[in-house]
């Protein structure tokens, strides 16, 4: 069984407690993170637009890259080290969300977390991401809460009932 644990800040110790908890011991089990590359290109972009052109060593997106990078590989070793089990470390960039799908093809479970609004049940626990790979995965998916389960008293309150027709 191959499965696909999608490693964010903030809600991967309950990803992979899940995959620990959820998987067998001879699983699997991938670590992805996905960085976007959005920050350092904007760094990129502003310092040759308007900071100056022709030295590169003061770029400030080559070291938003670096810092990413270092980033990155801090989480991954300490998701790999929570998880207690040998595993594969993959880290892409781009999209996260087209990332993800494509990261999970031929595998048997994705693992993730919800990232929207976690005080509440209902819709908005999603984000934009999340919310798409739900909807593509190409596999199942096991969607966990990243800390305590609101109380199904805050589900929001059904849609009013439209008129009657005749």
């Amino acid at each position: 069984m191959r499965v696909v644990v999608w490693i964010t800040e903030g809600t991967w110790p309950a990803c992979v407690d899940a995959a620990r908890a959820h998987t067998s011991d001879d699983s699997g089990v991938v670590l992805l993170h996905v960085s976007a590359p959005d920050v350092p290109g904007v760094a990129h972009g502003a310092y040759a637009g308007l900071l100056g052109r022709g030295h590169q060593e003061r770029d400030p997106g080559t070291r938003l890259e670096e810092l990413g990078a270092t980033s990155a590989a801090l989480l991954l070793d300490a998701a790999a080290e929570r998880l207690r089990r040998p595993c594969v470390r993959m880290e892409r960039s781009g999209r996260p969300e087209q990332e993800v799908i494509a990261a999970v093809e031929g595998a048997d479970l994705l693992v993730l977390a919800r990232d929207g609004d976690r005080s509440r049940l209902g819709p908005r626990s999603l984000g934009h991401a999340t919310r798409f790979v739900l909807d593509h995965a190409p596999c199942p998916v096991l969607l966990v809460w990243p800390e305590t389960v609101p109380d199904t008293r805050t589900l929001p309150p059904p849609p009013p009932h439209p008129p009657h027709r005749r």
